[in-house]
């Protein structure tokens, strides 16, 4: 490890689980890359819904892997394990990671390393794997997303709403979208979205099947769950798909589907944490292949809605469970 490389780090760890005040800023040794590992100084950290699951003690992190929350990062490599192939010290990448994002230095697994986003600087680079890895394998592989057809994000100003509307778009689908208030609504109708749904107010089955003229959707991205699963079902189309990657309102349901008979429907679903390093290597390879093009191009951004010190991590919870942002929420080291 290099001489520049600092003993230990500041890193956000867990007293506890609970509340957003328990996760604290402590000092921990920084890790030194295995094989097939790189060693990241991070620029910036996306926070992200699994992390708040993590804190409150219903999303462990895998066997093995840190405790320190964290899923996505951005920085400068600093640091290389046997094995490597591609990346070189200096090289500046964003990453998946199962943990250990929010700290000073990260390890990554190089197959889950990419180039930055064109465009895109590590400041806010650290906001863009999770949902756009996510949004990738469950819209465009599971959920098989084509060009001409009709797409409902559960969700839209969240971090997985407005990547989703952004690539439906990108990739010619017409793009629905479910938002709480007015504001929200207004800043995806500006990401691409054709049609932002009030569900406090409106009935989304309705107003797609109105939007449709009664046929429904061919695709949904649901993190809703509870009795989003029967309302889903109605919104569908004949052979429509439903994608499910989070619950929301719970997992305990209860439905009549016989409509997923009826209308043959495929309803699936994926988690991208305990996927395998070469899962998760593939998709990366996907991105980097067809949808970088579209960050230098100009068709795609991350939204920030806000950004916070590391140390303060336990404020960007706060913020994240408070429901308000648009957007990307990150923490920055100052490194």
């Amino acid at each position: 490890m290099s001489a520049t490389i600092p003993e230990t780090m500041i890193a956000i760890r867990c007293e506890g689980f609970g509340p957003p005040d328990v996760l604290k800023p402590v000092r921990v040794p920084v890790p030194r890359p295995g094989p097939g590992e790189i060693l990241v100084e991070v620029a910036s950290a996306g926070v992200n819904r699994p992390d708040v699951l993590q804190r409150k003690g219903v999303y462990p992190p895998p066997p093995g892997v840190t405790d320190i929350p964290g899923l996505e990062i951005a920085g400068r490599v600093v640091a290389l394990g046997p094995e490597t192939k591609r990346f070189r010290v200096g090289d500046l990448v964003c990453a998946l990671v199962a943990g250990g994002g929010y700290a000073e230095f990260c390890l990554v697994p190089e197959p889950q390393a990419l180039p930055l986003p064109p465009g895109i600087p590590p400041e806010v680079a650290g906001g863009v794997p999770e949902t756009f890895f996510t949004v990738w394998t469950n819209v465009f592989e599971r959920g098989r997303l084509r060009a001409g057809e009709t797409f409902l994000v559960h969700g839209g100003s969240s971090g997985i709403g407005v990547t989703a509307i952004q690539l439906a778009k990108a990739f010619g689908a017409r793009v629905f979208t479910t938002v709480g208030n007015a504001e929200k609504a207004r800043a995806c109708r500006e990401l691409g979205a054709d049609l932002a749904i009030l569900y406090r107010e409106q009935d989304f089955v309705a107003a797609v099947k109105e939007a449709t003229r009664g046929r429904g959707v061919d695709l949904i991205l649901d993190m809703v769950g509870g009795d989003y699963v029967a309302r889903n079902m109605e919104a569908a189309a004949l052979e429509g798909r439903i994608v499910q990657i989070a619950w929301l309102q719970g997992s305990t349901i209860t439905a009549d589907f016989a409509k997923l008979m009826l209308k043959r429907l495929t309803w699936t679903g994926s988690t991208l944490r305990p996927r395998s390093v070469e899962e998760k290597g593939a998709i990366a390879r996907a991105l980097e292949e067809k949808v970088w093009p579209l960050f230098a191009a100009g068709r795609l951004r991350v939204p920030v809605y806000r950004a916070y010190p590391l140390e303060r991590a336990a404020e960007a919870h706060a913020l994240m469970e408070s429901g308000v942002h648009i957007g990307k929420i990150l923490l920055r080291t100052g490194r």
